[in-house]
């Protein structure tokens, strides 16, 4: 079998880019892997033996040079490494695929439904999953919605990692943070705080171009430590059971890796009803029993690599079964425990 030339684009700064390149160098079948971002100042260029430069996902360049560079380079398979590339790529899907390059995302009704974070929370009301109660706020007026605190404020669309999120216990902060929110967005949303720390998954169903279940897999987030964590604050409100802290996850994942399918089924009913095609990354917390959804990410995640590692390599799967048309086992058994992160150093020499 011939290697397969597949391009990631985004693979620097610790994002899902780089998680996707990790899986690919485990991957068992031949490949020739591209690697490419918008700064030489990346390190994840250092880690391909071919790379390049490409412009920003917002420039109106961004599709004609990535076509381009994968026509010069035997390009066959392409994978995006950040949220803006994927959106490009998915407006633009038909004059990539027209370029004979095969493109594993899902399709475009699921991304604008996901990538919304208010769209999202109307799909599971329509539907009938639980999730945590949630205000859309567009002016200071829609703050006087709110009945209960904490709350999370954070950005309908973005805040990738949880950034711009907040934590709000009185109707006092909630003025302040909503006020300095506006002055960013001109909509966010404000939601209940469900759960404890130790309540917290990151859940991966991966559905084939079809739309049909291939596996599902969650890792339970082990957030209080450095990595994970983006916000914590002690708990003033009146709801005890929340545990002596508040806390808000990073983008950083790490924690004990399984099946868990008191989760990952209810979350396998989430992506049939949304009708995904592709990656689906499901953010929630499981609480007395039920599954709270608070964030769907329409792409492979931020432990695509973790996945991998225990026997399920999601990028290596789509390109055997859509574009090798190789067979591949569904509902297969993968390793369980606990993956851990650290710090590791990339120099880059001045030019």
């Amino acid at each position: 079998m011939k290697n397969t030339r597949v391009l990631v684009t985004g693979i620097g700064g610790g994002g899902h880019g780089e998680q996707i390149l990790k899986a690919l160098k485990m991957a068992n079948i031949p490949l020739d892997i591209i690697g490419a971002d918008m700064t030489r100042i990346s390190r994840g260029l250092s880690e391909v033996k071919t790379s390049f430069l490409l412009p920003p996902a917002s420039s109106s360049e961004y599709i004609d040079v990535l076509i381009e560079k994968c026509k010069e380079l035997d390009i066959e398979v392409l994978f995006h490494g950040s949220e803006p590339e994927l959106r490009k790529m998915s407006e633009e899907r038909e004059k990539i695929r027209g370029a004979g390059i095969f493109l594993p995302i899902n399709n475009k009704q699921v991304i604008d439904t996901c990538m919304d974070k208010f769209k999202t929370v109307e799909f599971l009301k329509e539907h009938g999953f639980r999730y945590p109660k949630t205000y859309h706020i567009t002016s200071l007026d829609d703050c006087n919605k709110v009945e209960s605190f904490p709350i999370v404020l954070k950005p309908s669309v973005g805040s990738g990692g949880s950034a711009n999120t907040y934590i709000v216990q009185t109707f006092e902060e909630l003025a302040f943070c909503c006020k300095q929110m506006l002055q960013q967005y001109s909509e966010f949303i404000a939601q209940e705080y469900v759960g404890t720390p130790d309540d917290e998954y990151t859940v991966g169903v991966l559905s084939d171009m079809e739309g049909e279940i291939v596996n599902s897999i969650a890792v339970h987030r082990m957030i209080r430590g450095s990595l994970g964590c983006r916000i914590k604050v002690p708990n003033i409100s009146e709801n005890k059971s929340l545990g002596k802290d508040l806390v808000i996850s990073s983008g950083i994942s790490q924690g004990r890796i399984g099946k868990y399918p008191e989760v990952t089924k209810k979350c396998e009913k989430i992506a049939l009803a949304i009708g995904s095609k592709g990656p689906l990354n499901i953010q929630c917390r499981y609480v007395n029993g039920e599954v709270y959804l608070f964030e769907i990410n329409p792409r492979y995640s931020g432990t695509t690599s973790f996945r991998a590692m225990v026997g399920l390599n999601e990028p290596e799967i789509m390109i055997k079964y859509h574009y090798l048309g190789l067979p591949i086992e569904r509902n297969a058994p993968f390793r369980e425990g606990y993956i851990l992160r650290g710090l590791d150093e990339t120099f880059i020499a001045d030019e």
